[in-house]
Formats: structure tokens, sequence, C-alpha cells
């Protein structure tokens, strides 16, 4: 079993390494149905394994300058309070429905893998109709409001922490696409760190299961980034997308 954990971790780094798709978006749909883990553990796991592996571009994009401190507290101010909602609200179906929260967390995530990997089927045409665009919402209320849905939706599933919060941003504001990256990975570290805090509080993350898919998913993550330049990412993003999609139409209809 630890190595098939590690195997998974490192398949799943070189996928991030290599078409950028957020980690909790592929890791979590595997840990569901190839490892057989309960929902419930799998987004608490999958909120502390997002939260480590971000930890270190978090810090390069500091460095370089490419972080929008002000846009990650407006975020922060909202995505905080919004995961410890979703979060408490797991814990309240756990209270009063047992183990039928895990059915509440798969439709949950069956909705969020149709419509992401939607959204980032077409990420380059929104990009393209957006980027001449003077911004459209500029209060501090405006993007703790999106901080608070991601939160929200982050601590009920754990997917999201960059992929939602990327395409909003994306929508609402102009920003050069280094600076959104590395607000959106900044923000996405302080995000899941408080998620998976309140998840390991509430005793759904494994440990030793993060661990495993962690010794794998570094060495993944180098040799993704290095395949990056060297084989077709737009048709493996494509078709990761379209897996994704039927992935979520699977747990909806299961």
């Amino acid at each position: 079993m630890l190595i098939e954990k590690v195997l998974i971790g490192f398949v799943v780094g070189t996928l991030i390494g290599m078409t950028g798709v957020g980690g909790g978006v592929l890791l979590l749909p595997v840990l569901i149905f190839v490892l057989r883990i309960p929902p419930i553990i799998a987004v608490g796991s999958d909120a502390l394994f997002n939260f480590v592996t971000k930890i270190g571009s978090s810090w390069v994009h500091l460095n370089k300058g490419t972080v929008r401190k002000k846009v990650v507290l407006a975020l922060a101010s909202g995505s905080v309070p919004g995961s410890i909602l979703g979060v408490s609200l797991l814990g309240h179906l756990r209270t009063v429905y047992g183990t039928g929260v895990n059915t509440f967390i798969t439709t949950a995530v069956g909705v969020l893998l149709i419509c992401i990997p939607t959204l980032l089927l077409f990420q380059s045409r929104i990009e393209e109709h957006v980027a001449q665009r003077s911004p459209t919402l500029q209060s501090f209320v405006g993007m703790s409001a999106i901080g608070l849905l991601a939160g929200f939706l982050v601590g009920m599933t754990s997917v999201g922490s960059g992929s939602i919060i990327m395409m909003l941003l994306l929508l609402f504001y102009s920003f050069s696409p280094k600076v959104m990256v590395g607000t959106d990975i900044v923000h996405a570290v302080i995000l899941t760190g408080v998620t998976s805090l309140l998840h390991f509080r509430l005793g759904n993350i494994d440990p030793y299961l993060v661990g495993s898919l962690l010794i794998g998913s570094i060495p993944g993550g180098l040799l993704g980034s290095h395949l990056s330049t060297r084989l077709p990412v737009p048709w493996l993003r494509r078709l990761l997308c379209a897996v994704l999609l039927a992935t979520g139409a699977r747990m909806l209809w299961a």
C-alpha cells in the first residue's frame, strides 16, 4: 500500500507540474475511487497535501515580488471564515447523518469536477476576452466575497483553493499573469493551511497517507515541470479535463 500511495503521489505531482491543473481536482477522485479512502478523510488529507505542496512555490513568488499582498489579505478575510463554515457544516452533517456525510461530499465534489474542468477548458478564451478590459470589481468587499465562496467550497471539498479563486479573479480583475498566479498561490497556502488545521482538529486527516503521497509528489512535480517544455501540454490538459468531467459525472450518477 505504501508503494501504491507513493506512485499515486508521483503521478499526481507530475501532472500538476506538466499541466498546472490543481492538486485538489486531480488527487481527491483518486483517493476516493482508487484508494477507497472515506470521502471526509480524503477531503481533510487532500487539504493538507495541497498546503504542503504550495509552500515552496509561494515562497518563490514572494521573493520575486509577484504577489499582491493586499489582494491576498482581502481574499483571506473572506476565505478563512468561509472555510470555517464549510468544515463546520461537514462536522454538523456527520453528527446528524453519520456516514451519510460521505454521500454529500461525493455529490459536492462531483459538481465541482464538472464545473472546474469546464472552466479550465475555456480559460484561454476567457483570458483573451478580458485581457484588455479594465477591472469591474475594485472593492475590498468584492474580493472578500470571492474568498468567502471559495473558502466555503474548499472547506467542504478541499477542491478549488487555486482554480476557483483564479477563475473568479480572472473574471473580475485585471492583473498580469505572473501576479495572478503568485497572488493565487500565496492565498491558497493560507486557505489550505486553515482548512487542514480545522480538519485535523476533527480527526479528518490521515497523516501517513499525506506523507506517502508527498514522497512521490515532490519528485513528480520536478519531473512534470521539466516535461512541460517538451510535450504537447495543451492537448494533455484537454484530455485531463475530459477525464475529470467523466469522473464528476460518475460521482453524481453512481
